[in-house]
């Protein structure tokens, strides 16, 4: 698959890759595609029940056909879900499809970002602030080897990291 024009976010859940997505494809005029979002698009169901029926495994199973899919399509803005990277064929699936961006964020600010979230099943345990601080710390280094670009996104407006983003990208065409 020849390297397309889409921007694919990973990151943490609470990093922005949402918020941020879909106002980089606003401004690119591109179609926003949010990984999860489309699963539950693709199986009439949410992400928690998925977990629920079919635990773990068979969402990242559903989520590895998704990235799959999507990345052979060109023009989109693609929000991956924070696990995606944990896949050796998804790390493979998105280098390939798109110019991928880090979402950097510090776990406290993940977490005052997410505690209040029900919809997130990996944080319903006894101490979900450690659980951010144990994720962040696995996940890290599979978003860098995936990245093309780390964007510190702890602090300042999504507007600005949209801003940041869209400078890079339009650079990088131009290069």
């Amino acid at each position: 698959m020849e390297h397309s024009d889409n921007i694919i976010l990973v990151g943490m859940m609470g990093a922005g890759k949402t918020t941020v997505g879909r106002q980089l494809a606003r401004r690119l005029r591109k179609r926003f595609v949010d990984c999860d979002h489309e699963i539950e698009a693709r199986t009439g169901v949410s992400i928690p029940t998925i977990f629920e029926i079919e635990g773990e495994a068979g969402f990242r199973r559903r989520e590895a056909a998704t990235i799959e899919a999507l990345a052979h399509e060109t023009g989109l803005v693609l929000a991956t879900g924070g696990g995606a990277v944990l896949d050796p064929m998804n790390r493979q699936n998105l280098k390939a499809g798109g110019w991928v961006v880090y979402l950097d964020v510090p776990p406290d600010v993940l977490w005052s970002r997410t505690r209040g979230d029900r919809n997130r099943p990996l944080l319903q345990v006894d101490d979900p602030r450690a659980r951010v601080r144990e994720l962040h710390g696995l996940r890290d280094p599979l978003y860098r080897e995936v990245a093309d670009f780390i964007a510190e996104s702890g602090q300042g407006s999504p507007l600005s990291i949209v801003r940041k983003l869209e400078r890079e990208y339009l650079n990088r065409c131009a290069a």
